[in-house]
């Protein structure tokens, strides 16, 4: 079943033409990764979805419903998530005071907090511990966690990678591998290797277009054509 649909989107900013035709869809359980160099347009896809930099043109469906045009706080209500590049954590408060003020007023916040324990144990030994004293990468499991518990059907990942020494992103690909069993994933990601490994299905993305798309099992990270689109 198609989770998220994006039809010929066109984004700006201001009159800077950034995405162009864009059209690209996301079925439900899948991990689809969304690839290519820095200001092609990755991360605006994902503003584009929540509506913090509407398309001026095009269709963005999730579950068949039209989002263009919507709030962002009403795209995030019907169950999409969205976890920043910079994470967004509060770092005066404990993990364990993270993750609760992520749980939605109607849930049962001992089942949420059970989710995020259970997906990463090593937050739950350091629930009473600050949320700004933790490593990159256990940050960046609880901005996981903290999407895990929000509900949301779907999770935006942008960048997850980024700026982390190589064991802790080998630590954030098992969590992310973690959250995928819980939840639909759309996930930016410069790393070709950690994408591949963690997506179904790949878009790559160059100047503001879609130029290349297939499931990651057909192709490596050596393969000519992902490294001409990604390479300096």
């Amino acid at each position: 079943m198609t989770l998220l649909e994006l039809d010929g989107v066109e984004t700006y900013y201001g009159e800077s033409h950034v995405l162009e035709g864009v059209t690209l869809s996301v079925d439900e359980g899948e991990v689809v990764a969304l690839v290519g160099r820095n200001g092609v347009g990755k991360t605006t896809t994902l503003r584009s979805i929540l509506q913090l930099t509407p398309p001026r043109e095009g269709s963005i469906e999730y579950r068949g419903e039209q989002l263009v045009d919507l709030e962002t706080h009403e795209v995030a209500d019907r169950g999409v998530g969205w976890i920043p590049e910079d994470r967004r954590i509060f770092s005066q408060l404990t993990v364990g005071e993270n993750v609760r003020v992520a749980i939605p007023d109607d849930a049962d916040t001992g089942e949420a907090l059970a989710i995020a324990f259970d997906t990463f144990p090593i937050l739950e030994e350091r629930r009473d511990q600050e949320a700004g004293t933790l490593s990159g990468g256990q940050q960046q499991m609880l901005a996981l966690a903290r999407g895990l518990v929000g509900e949301n059907d779907l999770l935006l990942v942008d960048e997850p990678s980024e700026g982390l020494a190589p064991q802790i992103v080998a630590d954030v690909a098992e969590a992310l591998n973690d959250a995928a069993r819980e939840t639909t994933l759309l996930v930016v990601e410069q790393n070709l290797p950690l994408a591949l490994d963690l997506a179904d299905r790949f878009y790559v993305l160059d100047k503001g277009r879609v130029v290349d798309d297939g499931d990651t099992a057909e192709v490596t990270a050596d393969d000519e054509r992902l490294r001409r689109y990604l390479s300096a």
